[in-house]
């Protein structure tokens, strides 16, 4: 069996990512791995409205979203994570798979842990799914975690 022994835990702060972080926070202490939280600030964003190259961008400049992330990635690890845990955090400016993809071959991530929305069919074909995405992609495992309550129906 392979070894973890760095585990990536890539979050939205929201309620469904933290109970994936339960799941993380678990294995890095059964496997005495080492555990990276990840936010990645969606940029595309900005492109929404205008759609060409004279466009304004529809939102606050980058800087100021990753200076939000970044307290908000303090106050998430502070409030979730027990102090027996040590979790680097880490807050970065691109699409989300992406980010998640490049940021785990990076560090030689050995798992990546993510919530999933498991949204319907409809809105999974307008915005897609980081989770699937990370899924078909990604260099290393990843356990995604839904919601406990949330109902499958069949497609």
């Amino acid at each position: 069996m392979a070894e973890i022994k760095k585990i990536l835990y890539a979050t939205d702060f929201s309620d469904l990512s933290a109970l994936a972080l339960d799941y993380a926070v678990y294995l890095a202490r059964q496997c005495g791995a080492e555990m990276a939280c990840l936010y990645v600030v969606d940029d595309s964003y900005q492109y929404w409205p205008g759609m060409d190259v004279a466009a304004l961008p529809a939102g606050p400049p980058p800087d100021e979203l990753l200076a939000a992330a970044e307290t908000r990635m303090a106050e998430f690890l502070a409030a979730k994570v027990s102090a027996d845990v040590e979790v680097k955090g880490q807050v970065l400016l691109g699409r989300p798979f992406v980010e998640i993809i490049r940021y785990a071959r990076s560090q030689n991530a050995d798992l990546i842990v993510a919530g999933t929305h498991g949204r319907g069919a409809l809105s999974h074909v307008l915005m897609g799914s980081v989770a699937e995405k990370l899924v078909r992609k990604s260099p290393c495992p990843v356990l995604t975690v839904r919601h406990p309550d949330h109902d499958f129906k069949m497609p």
